[in-house]
């Protein structure tokens, strides 16, 4: 059995690191109550995200619900499974049903289409605790990021790693000395999972474990651009870093992309201008490649960057999040209003009952002038969030402040809807006629049967009516 699995977390309290998280997420679970918003679990894969969710719900008897990646996480698929999820109790007896959306952050594309906002609208009525997870937490929707708590896991040391994997190797009667121990630790990069696996492929066949064999068990052989980035702008030797961009599955124009991004770490601007001299130069180098198909120059490129910045550097290190290029960002961001706007002429077509391109040619102007006047009717009408009413008023304040005045007034609205539905049945209760509280003289006529012989006489007044009028005789002779 992979040790990953076998030596999972099944109590909070096995958790490893991340103390300040795992309180966090108990103290939640204790003061749950519907109303109370989720949890977004969020750091890089590995660091015990997802056990600690489950571990969660095993300490506090909870039942689990998962969708994760390798479903398909349309609208549809969404409100089906995890909607009914936040809603039904359990179907086992467990006091209360937890639902898991893994790999929140990679709700995109056309597979995931609608999801996020399928999200959103579980999230307002949901009856049960729900928990995201993600590797990024700024790959997260905005309004979907400020409708859950985050709670963030970070990258476990090397010296909480080490006496899990002692552990382990006790457990397994596999003989490790503490060296070797401490450098799949640091191989690991803060990865429990990789240093459990590194641990477990090193040793199989074996009944004693040594530096050789760790070495041909490293993590995937592989670096990752957020652990070049530090590497360069910190202490680094030349050929540590050339052979961690070669693992790199990234060409050198993207990472001289994210050298530029975060070359704001350096100190000083004469530092930082012999730095971009030095990617200028690199960047020469790749245009000569794509313009001569000669890729050898490639190597230039990459030695001049990595060197070159790292020389710049002084070796002090970053010190904050790492960003991405603004290239990126900028794409993201142009992408992200197009939805917007694409949203937002879907709503006015429906309303319009025209196509969007003839709301978008014809008549946007003129909507937006109007919205300008009276934003709050078309917020309300057209059920807009805070960036579709910007959109349409160029105003981002102005739409946070209308769009939650009409959230306020839809929570209004639908607590006086839930104070009238309950007080209908105690008020057709007290309209009822109870048997019990009649007069003795009406229940006995309710209650008591005419016989088929029986003639039941009119009242005086219509007796005297109808002799009057000559049809019948009276009866009272």
């Amino acid at each position: 059995m992979d040790w990953t699995e076998k030596y999972r977390p099944a109590h909070l309290a096995d958790i490893v690191g991340n103390g300040t998280a795992v309180h966090q997420m108990l103290d939640w679970a204790r003061g749950w109550k519907r109303g109370r918003k989720p949890l977004i679990l969020y750091g890089k894969p590995g660091i015990g995200k997802t056990s600690a969710a489950y571990a969660l719900a095993n300490d506090m008897q909870w039942e689990v619900m998962e969708l994760n990646a390798s479903d398909q996480r349309t609208k549809a698929v969404i409100e089906r499974v995890a909607g009914a999820g936040t809603t039904s109790g359990s179907l086992s007896g467990a006091a209360r049903r937890l639902v898991v959306l893994d790999e929140a952050d990679n709700l995109q594309g056309t597979a995931d289409k609608g999801g996020a906002r399928a999200i959103l609208d579980i999230i307002r009525d949901a009856r049960q605790p729900i928990i995201l997870i993600a590797n990024d937490l700024y790959g997260l929707a905005a309004d979907l990021r400020s409708s859950c708590d985050p709670v963030q896991f970070k990258a476990l040391p090397a010296r909480s790693l080490a006496p899990h994997l002692k552990f382990i190797c006790s457990a397994e009667k596999v003989h490790c000395n503490d060296q070797v121990l401490k450098e799949i630790a640091e191989n690991s990069a803060g990865d429990m999972r990789a240093a459990v696996t590194m641990l477990y492929a090193a040793s199989i066949g074996k009944e004693s474990i040594s530096g050789s064999d760790i070495r041909t068990a490293r993590k995937d052989g592989r670096a990752s651009i957020f652990q070049l980035i530090p590497a360069v702008l910190g202490r680094t030797t030349d050929d540590d870093l050339i052979r961690m961009a070669y693992e790199i599955d990234e060409t050198p124009d993207v990472i001289e992309q994210w050298i530029e991004a975060n070359l704001v770490a350096i100190r000083t601007r004469e530092d930082a201008a012999l730095a971009y001299r030095y990617l200028s130069r690199a960047d020469e180098y790749i245009g000569y490649t794509y313009r001569q198909q000669y890729y050898t120059l490639w190597r230039y490129a990459t030695v001049t960057m990595l060197l070159g910045t790292n020389i710049a550097s002084g070796g002090h290190g970053i010190h904050e999040r790492i960003s991405s290029p603004r290239r990126w960002q900028k794409m993201a961001s142009s992408r992200r209003q197009k939805g917007i706007r694409a949203a937002l002429l879907g709503k006015l077509g429906g309303f319009t009952h025209m196509p969007q391109k003839t709301v978008r040619d014809g008549y946007l102007n003129l909507l937006s002038i109007l919205a300008e006047k009276d934003p709050l009717i078309f917020a309300r009408v057209l059920d807009l969030d805070a960036d579709q009413l910007a959109l349409f008023i160029n105003d981002r304040v102005k739409a946070a402040v209308i769009t939650k005045q009409v959230a306020a007034e839809k929570r209004e609205d639908e607590k006086k809807e839930k104070i009238k539905v309950a007080k209908k049945p105690a008020a057709a209760d007290r309209k009822k006629p109870s048997p019990e509280i009649l007069p003795t003289e009406v229940a006995a006529k309710i209650t008591d049967p005419v016989l088929p012989d029986e003639q039941v006489s009119p009242p005086p007044a219509q007796q005297e009516k109808t002799s009057k009028g000559g049809g019948r005789q009276s009866t009272l002779f």
